[in-house]
């Protein structure tokens, strides 16, 4: 099967350990080992997230010229290149010595027009006091919230992916049996202008939304979201918490799910499996290959049995 393979910013970091080279390399090559075990019977192409990455870019920028900050599709290339430099390596230290594995920095376009972009909700970087957020109100044109009782926190617009202009590069590579590496972070905002060029814009892509559309374009057959839950639940959170096995995307869709958390992950889970893929799971890393026999995991398909 191909399968487009989604890590979550737990590969990377896990919660509460120091952003450190060390810590990042450790938990990339536990990532490898789960990724090379499902690459020796299928196709694999590897997306992952950034979040954390892009939040310390932007502080050492920040301490350098703190009045002029890195724009963040700028800061989303650079953690691109970042955290694939580090997969691709360890991937190819745990694949076959014949293997290939290419990093691509990934661009997705998004509309310009996404209401998205007048409701901010995506946070990135630091928690600021409310002395410091009312200082970068004044000095940047940035939205800050409340963020719970600890302060206040930048949040940005986190519009639909719409297309990867970049797609003819990836799929050559992928027909070509390289294993790719791609769309970090939910690639690498960019609209489209009057003039028909392209320019980066402020804004964070969920990078499941991104995996699916990726998924779709070139024809995985599945969609693996690994993550550190073992699987999606209902009423999570209560005393009639449930592990989902298998269920169809119109039975997923008629749930409630935190939109930051699981939510983006269902939404692209149904949306692969409505446009024609076979399968999609939700589930832990070290679960990579189960998942996708059906063993582990939530499986998302149109002909899913019982939940």
């Amino acid at each position: 099967m191909r399968i487009v393979v989604a890590l979550g910013g737990n590969a990377l970091l896990k919660r509460g350990e120091p952003m450190t080279d060390a810590a990042q390399r450790a938990n990339v090559a536990v990532a490898a080992v789960a990724l090379a075990d499902l690459a020796r019977d299928h196709q694999i192409i590897v997306a992952h997230g950034n979040g954390p990455q892009v939040g310390l870019l932007a502080l050492q920028g920040a301490a350098y010229a703190p009045d002029t900050p890195w724009p963040l599709d700028v800061l989303g290339a650079e953690s691109e290149g970042m955290i694939g430099y580090l997969i691709e390596q360890e991937l190819i230290n745990a694949l076959p010595d014949d293997a290939a594995c290419a990093t691509l920095l990934t661009r997705v376009e998004v509309d310009a027009r996404d209401p998205a972009f007048d409701r901010p909700t995506k946070p990135i970087g630091p928690v600021y006091t409310q002395e410091q957020a009312e200082s970068l109100r004044a000095s940047h044109p940035w939205t800050l919230v409340a963020d719970g009782k600890s302060g206040f926190r930048r949040v940005v617009a986190s519009p639909e992916p719409r297309r990867i202009p970049g797609l003819k590069s990836i799929r050559l590579l992928v027909d070509n049996g390289i294993t790719v590496i791609c769309a970090g972070g939910g690639g690498i905002p960019v609209v489209r202008k009057g003039d028909g060029s392209m320019e980066g814009i402020e804004a964070v892509i969920d990078k499941d939304r991104t995996s699916a559309l990726l998924a779709e374009a070139l024809d995985a057959d599945a969609l693996l979201m690994l993550t550190d839950v073992a699987s999606v639940y209902r009423a999570w959170g209560t005393p009639q918490q449930a592990a989902i096995k298998a269920i169809t995307p119109a039975e997923l869709n008629a749930m409630d799910f935190a939109e930051g958390s699981m939510g983006p992950k269902v939404a692209a889970a149904s949306g692969f499996v409505r446009a024609g893929g076979k399968m999609a799971g939700i589930g832990r890393l070290q679960d990579a290959r189960a998942i996708i026999e059906g063993k582990a995991g939530t499986v998302i398909s149109e002909n899913a049995g019982p939940m």
